[in-house]
């Protein structure tokens, strides 16, 4: 005599065959490498004492295109120092060294 499959509540057929990892399994997946630590630029320099918001050039690169500053976890630099150069960019910001808002 041959067996019934079993069906699941209100006659859904046979079992669950939703499998999340065989989900886009026919793209090749490639290795993951480690990400290189960010260092704090300030950090590595030794800067002593508040980041200058005259140094315009240097503030440049934690602000992005349409003028929003970078977070730690992008630019890579220290908290202290993260803390020292929005500060440093507002003012910069304030005396018009650099832009609100991109054009």
């Amino acid at each position: 005599m041959p067996e019934k499959k079993k069906t699941g509540p209100a006659g859904q057929g046979g079992g669950n065959n939703y499998n999340p990892n065989s989900i886009g399994d026919d793209k090749m997946k490639k290795p993951k490498r480690p990400q290189k630590k960010k260092v704090c630029e300030f950090c590595k320099e030794h800067h002593k004492g508040e980041i200058d918001y005259k140094e315009f050039g240097k503030l440049k690169r934690y602000v992005t295109e349409k003028g929003k500053i970078i977070p730690r976890r992008m630019s890579g630099t220290c908290a202290g120092h993260q803390r020292q150069l929005i500060t440093a960019i507002k003012r910069a910001r304030v005396m018009a060294l650099l832009a609100f808002k991109a054009e």
